[in-house]
């Protein structure tokens, strides 16, 4: 009867579990590449505060147009 009971009242449901599992550990793995790619870019602009003459955009002429409105 206990069994019972406590499935009645809402016990641990496996699929739930494994659903939790699943998400706890994707949000790992996002905190994880979100280190990653806040140390290279940490290592990135610091790679270009070294040699501030030196950016890619800096002899460019780049034209900003007016947006075109999305085809939908």
């Amino acid at each position: 009867m206990a069994k019972a009971l406590l499935g009645y009242v809402g016990g641990s449901d496996p699929r739930l579990l494994a659903e939790m599992r699943r998400l706890q550990q994707r949000v790992q793995d996002l905190e994880s590449e979100l280190v990653r790619i806040q140390s290279e870019n940490d290592a990135l602009n610091a790679a270009v505060a070294q040699h501030p003459g030196d950016s890619l955009f800096e002899n460019m002429d780049i034209e900003v147009h007016q947006a075109e409105p999305a085809l939908t």
